[in-house]
């Protein structure tokens, strides 16, 4: 899986990309990830990509034009164009189903936005899948495009030692129950105990009282899901 990601800031990234599992995998060939710089499109001699907003109000709008031919450039750049994405706090939410749903494309290009975001025109044009991921507002599109990366990978296969795990994830493969509590080494820590059944060795009743425990989670912290 190829990831694309267009922002002003690309250097927000390197560390990311350096860091854990998305490390791994790039480094294992099983997640290709490549950057590019939005204002390397611009017209004007200082990259400036950013204008008013026709009609008055505060803060500044980015341009069509450079974004647009941005987005061009870097399509042209796969064998095949990509899914091109928006973060945006107007569009669909994130969810683990849409998740499923990606991770079954090749290469996807993120689309991040600063200010007050992109000229109306972007999405006029180029028709992107606009992704929010929560309702709230943040200074930019990056930590948005991470949070899709991170949660996209999970689900290419050999990205995680266990391939078990991200199905036993919250919301996982129609999962609408949160995950179970789960406990390691010591046993026992400042007066906590591990619970009695998990030490057993059975595993029908270990299942028994993990869907139960998951069950009781799930009404105390997000009753919606049931």
């Amino acid at each position: 899986m190829r990831f694309d990601v267009l922002s002003l800031f690309p250097e927000i990234f390197h560390s990311y990309f350096g860091q854990s599992l998305l490390h791994k995998a790039i480094k294992n060939e099983l997640v290709e990830t490549a950057l590019h710089d939005i204002r390397q499109w611009s017209d004007d001699k200082h990259g400036r990509v950013d204008d008013r907003p026709f009609g008055g109000g505060p803060g500044m709008v980015i341009q069509a034009k450079p974004v647009v031919e941005c987005v061009e450039a870097v399509q042209a750049m796969g064998e095949t164009p990509g899914n091109l994405i928006m973060l945006t706090p107007t569009g669909r939410k994130l969810e683990q189903r849409l998740l499923e749903e990606l991770v079954e494309m090749p290469r996807h290009l993120l689309l991040c936005g600063r200010y007050e975001g992109f000229d109306q025109r972007v999405s006029d044009i180029l028709q992107p899948m606009e992704i929010s991921i929560g309702d709230y507002i943040l200074n930019g599109g990056e930590v948005g495009a991470m949070v899709l990366i991170d949660s996209m990978i999970r689900l290419v296969p050999g990205v995680l030692g266990d391939e078990q795990s991200s199905q036993q994830d919250s919301f996982s493969c129609g999962q609408r129950l949160l995950e179970f509590p789960q406990y390691t080494r010591p046993r026992e820590f400042r007066g906590l105990e591990v619970p009695q059944i998990l030490l057993g060795g059975d595993h029908q009743a270990i299942a028994r009282w993990r869907e139960k425990q998951s069950v009781q989670r799930t009404q105390n912290r997000r009753s919606d899901l049931l």
